[in-house]
């Protein structure tokens, strides 16, 4: 099955073979662990945008744009399965951040402010509610390994893609945010509505049921 990938409406297309340069785009995933200074950096410029944003400054406001299409079309992507539609959800979801940038009261939540639209924009297209907020799993306390944050402990990044679209609605998009999105976990609870605890046991059991599934994928093979 070949699937879009964002990037334009250049007809760039996913078939199992991206190169280099496409997969770390893509897959953060892939490039090497991101330092505390690198997190820090980016979260400075991204405050900085936001304000620059927040003054009307036409060139920051086409910079967001620019820098955010890619990464929130991948998201919205892994919520909506048809591509037209999902181009529809990230158009309004520009319409609802451009509308409500100025309202934004902490500009250093931008990101999840950003995904947090695009997540609620997409149910809203499709006519449907949320996951639900109760934990999936019986263990809450489960915990994610720190030291795995902004990667993913698998090594073929066409697998992780794969796999991420046979796994359920509420691990697909913990995954997607946390490990591929490289947002912190307080940052996904703050899009997706639940508390940190839940996020740290969906991200347990969603890493278990995306090695189980592309386990099976390879058993086929």
């Amino acid at each position: 099955m070949i699937e879009c990938l964002p990037g334009g409406r250049g007809e760039q297309m996913w078939d199992g073979h991206l190169n280099r340069a496409d997969r770390a785009a893509v897959y953060p995933c892939r490039g090497p662990r991101r330092t505390l200074l690198a997190r820090d950096t980016k979260a400075v410029a991204r405050e900085l945008l936001a304000r620059r944003c927040q003054r009307g400054d036409r060139a920051a406001l086409a910079e967001l744009i620019h820098t955010w299409e890619r990464p929130l079309l991948y998201f919205i992507r892994r919520l909506v399965r048809d591509e037209a539609d999902a181009w529809d959800v990230l158009q309004q979801t520009w319409l609802r951040v451009l509308h409500g940038i100025g309202s934004l009261s902490d500009p250093r939540s931008l990101a999840p402010w950003l995904y947090r639209i695009a997540r609620n924009t997409a149910f809203s297209h499709l006519g449907a509610s949320p996951p639900a907020h109760e934990p999936l799993e019986h263990s809450a306390e489960a915990q994610v390994d720190e030291s795995t944050n902004g990667q993913m402990e698998f090594d073929n990044a066409e697998e992780v893609h794969r796999g991420l679209l046979r796994l359920s609605l509420p691990h697909r998009e913990v995954l997607t945010l946390h490990f591929l999105e490289d947002l912190s976990v307080e940052e996904v609870a703050s899009v997706l509505g639940i508390p940190p605890g839940t996020v740290k046991s969906r991200l347990h059991y969603a890493r278990l049921a995306l090695r189980k599934a592309i386990g099976g994928e390879a058993s086929h093979e």
